[in-house]
């Protein structure tokens, strides 16, 4: 609170006349521009910041083990030779449900290795990951909380992540097609295909702690392969099998549930100063390698002894940088200002701006 008063009374100081508080959207949006474009004493990186998913589970919750329920006697392994010839015998034109062990098991390594790349759960996948489970006519039934229990204590995890239901439906079709031919410049006859893939999936997240589910989705899309030739062996050179469709349906659910539960990251463009004394062209060239910390003990040492106050402003709005990058908005903002006041450079009132900008929009996200 007390970094926006005095940041409003810097704003209201110097005269400036679009309302940074009424105009939030346009300034973050300009100070990004003119942070992007800044002066040819900076250097311009990109960093990433951290995104809270739609459903965030409890901090108390770090480990996960991931199991699927749905698998039963129905599911099969084929190759994908033998599942391709089902299809061709059918002159690839089927609708059926296929229950594919692989697609399944796709589902379930794919979402640890995605939980475990947003820096927010670590995982684990045990061997006998296909638990029996007592169902009713489209899922399988809650889990007992003494079972929960068992397997978190047996796998030293928090939670336990759980495929509750896993289908997928194919349906092809193969038809005559009229097309035109560019190179004869005549419409010729060939054969298009269409492959949809149809999942329908439930996850569940059990926490024995509190013995509640703490997260409850349901996923229902399509995925839609479609191609045209002039004749079926050139057609189906090209097409995706059926094997591989079911496969990357598998890694799509992996993904609608990941998004829902883990950290996202968005990218956007910082400058930094890297122009001056030899102590700053040294310590900005430290973040190459996207170890900060170096950077940031040469920050603070040129901002407490240099004897310039150019310096020693572009050291503290260095330190800024580094402090939004770590999630600090507050500590950022305090840099900042310090910056600014000890001397004026056009692109520390912009990062001012952009930084009550996120600050602000931190506190709705909180409502």
């Amino acid at each position: 609170m007390v970094f926006e008063k005095v940041l409003g009374n810097l704003l209201n100081n110097i005269h400036f006349t679009m309302s940074i508080f009424k105009q939030t959207n346009y300034i973050l949006l300009v100070s990004i521009v003119l942070l992007s474009y800044a002066c040819s004493s900076t250097k311009r990186i990109m960093v990433e910041f951290p995104q809270k998913p739609k459903n965030e589970i409890s901090q108390d919750i770090q480990s996960l083990l991931i199991v699927n329920r749905a698998v039963d006697n129905t599911y099969t392994d084929l190759s994908a030779d033998s599942l391709q010839r089902i299809f061709y015998k059918k002159d690839f034109q089927l609708d059926t449900v296929i229950n594919d062990l692989t697609a399944a098991d796709t589902t379930i390594k794919v979402l640890g290795q995605l939980l475990f790349e947003s820096g927010r759960f670590d995982y684990v996948i045990p061997e006998n990951r296909f638990l029996r489970a007592s169902r009713n006519a489209f899922f399988a039934n809650a889990m007992d909380w003494q079972e929960v229990k068992e397997l978190c204590d047996l796998y030293q995890t928090d939670a336990v992540v759980a495929v509750d239901m896993f289908e997928t439906q194919v349906a092809t079709n193969l038809e005559d097609e009229t097309v035109f031919d560019p190179l004869q410049g005549v419409f010729v006859s060939a054969v298009g295909a269409q492959m949809v893939v149809v999942y329908n999936v439930l996850f569940r997240v059990y926490d024995p702690v509190q013995q509640q589910v703490v997260v409850r989705e349901a996923f229902k899309d399509t995925l839609l392969w479609e191609n045209t030739a002039f004749d079926v062996r050139s057609l189906f050179t090209d097409f995706t099998p059926v094997k591989q469709a079911l496969t990357e349906a598998g890694i799509a659910v992996a993904l609608d549930f990941s998004d829902k539960i883990s950290t996202s990251w968005r990218s956007e463009y910082r400058v930094i100063f890297d122009k001056g004394s030899t102590a700053l062209k040294e310590s900005a060239l430290l973040t190459n390698d996207g170890d900060w910390t170096p950077a940031i003990e040469a920050w603070q040492n040129i901002a407490s002894d240099s004897g310039s106050k150019s310096e020693k402003s572009k050291a503290l709005f260095n330190l800024a940088v580094a402090c939004e990058i770590q999630g600090d908005i507050d500590c950022a903002i305090q840099y900042a200002l310090e910056s600014y006041n000890t001397a004026y450079h056009p692109v520390t009132y912009q990062y001012l701006e952009l930084l009550e900008s996120r600050k602000k929009q931190q506190k709705n996200n909180t409502k």
